[in-house]
């Protein structure tokens, strides 16, 4: 049980960095924040969940069976991510490639106390065995002075796939497509620093603050972090309704309005980013059809464009009604890894992406989000985002493109260096 509180705030904004900054002391922090961007589907602004009352980590083995267990035994909120590589629990997968995060493939907790932010209320829910600790936190949460975090000395970034190496690859995957074995695959380098460490939270302050996406997290579990700025959905439970919104389509930003209106123009009506944006739909809708009502299937927004302060992105809306014959975790189960991050068909992709990337995806490529107590859930793409393993001392951070028949792979590779550009500025 939870005692809940509800309290206005003067300033939301002021009161997100507060939190954040009190949050630090705990060994378990899930921080997810939307920075006001305008949304169809959003049901919170802003949410904190700290200190793990119960937990549960595992390797992909049987993941999707533990997982729905644990959220039907908790009925509780829970707060967590899925790694990439649970792909290898619902197909016959394998992932050999270098790991120099050593992420659990999933990791969920229980937390104690929970901040839910909408507007200038914020609902607080504690369980009852630290209820008592509320009014003292939150004491401590409103005299939190902000002032400059501290930063940490530029990392050394090496690249994994140097660039020779990666058009070479791009090119083995258009032979893949010439052939017939697949339409599409999204393919994704490292960028890493060894014996490096960085300041978590001023990292995720800067990395946010240049990007101001609407899935950014702030993520930590003992000496594991994730940074994110993601601008993308990949799954929502209302009730019956299921939401996935797949990012397919980038172009560059520009600080004059002229140019810049003409790269949106430009990405809105290029053939090859709207023949990728809709292969993905597809694909997603096929996805969402295991677990759907029959014909609720719907793609109400094909190919929109939506404006971040970093690029431009073309955005679809795929949604559906669950069937009764599913829960949530098999809605999850049956479309994950998301289509936008591996390809179409999508088993073919992703052993072609296992066999030419040379790092394990582990959380990157994943997804970050939260079940509340009666099933529903929300959890983003993980892109444009830093991992840090603090105790290993090793920071990473990869992008990827889709690779179709119309790909150039010079363009491919200027595309991610594109979207590696804000994590580079705040690494380096």
């Amino acid at each position: 049980m939870r005692l809940t509180l509800n309290k206005t705030i003067a300033d939301p904004k002021i009161f997100k960095k507060q939190l954040l900054f009190w949050s630090q002391q705990f060994r378990e922090i899930v921080f997810l924040d939307s920075n006001d961007y305008p949304q169809d589907y959003a049901t919170y602004d802003c949410i904190l969940a700290v200190d793990a009352f119960t937990s549960i980590k595992t390797d992909y083995h049987n993941a999707f069976d533990d997982l729905k267990q644990y959220q039907q035994t908790t009925r509780d909120w829970i707060f967590g991510y899925l790694s990439y590589d649970l792909k290898n629990d619902t197909e016959a997968l394998h992932s050999k490639n270098q790991d120099g995060l050593e992420f659990p493939d999933l990791f969920f907790f229980q937390p104690k106390k929970l901040f839910l932010i909408n507007g200038n209320s914020v609902e607080i829910q504690y369980l009852n065995m630290c209820d008592d600790e509320l009014e003292e936190d939150l004491e401590a949460i409103f005299s939190v002075e902000l002032e400059n975090t501290s930063t940490h000395s530029p990392l050394l970034i090496e690249q994994r796939i140097p660039k020779e190496d990666y058009i070479k690859k791009v090119s083995q995957i258009l032979e893949h497509i010439h052939h017939g074995d697949i339409y599409e695959a999204n393919f994704c380098m490292e960028f890493f620093a060894e014996n490096s460490s960085v300041h978590p939270l001023a990292s995720f302050s800067k990395l946010n603050e240049i990007s101001k996406p609407p899935f950014s997290v702030f993520f930590k579990n003992n000496k594991q972090f994730l940074l994110s700025a993601s601008p993308e959905r990949y799954l929502k439970k209302v009730g019956e309704n299921i939401i996935s919104q797949p990012i397919k389509g980038t172009a560059k930003r520009f600080e004059d309005p002229i140019e810049d209106e003409k790269s949106k123009h430009e990405l809105e009506n290029n053939p090859k980013e709207r023949a990728e944006n809709i292969m993905i739909t597809d694909l997603v809708r096929n996805d969402l059809s295991h677990t759907a009502q029959k014909g609720s299937v719907e793609v109400s927004a094909l190919c929109e464009i939506k404006s971040f302060l970093q690029v431009h992105q073309m955005i679809s809306t795929i949604t559906s009604k669950i069937s009764d014959k599913f829960t949530g975790v098999e809605v999850i189960k049956y479309s994950f890894p998301m289509g936008s991050m591996t390809g179409a068909p999508k088993i073919s992709a992703m052993k072609i992406i296992e066999e030419l990337e040379e790092t394990k995806r582990g959380l990157y490529s994943g997804a970050v989000g939260y079940f509340t107590p009666t099933g529903d859930f929300d959890f983003n793409v993980v892109i444009r985002s830093i991992l840090y393993n603090q105790e290993n001392q090793y920071v990473s951070f990869s992008v990827g493109s889709a690779i179709t028949s119309l790909s150039n792979p010079e363009k491919e590779y200027e595309e991610c260096l594109l979207k590696a550009k804000a994590m580079r500025e705040v690494l380096s």
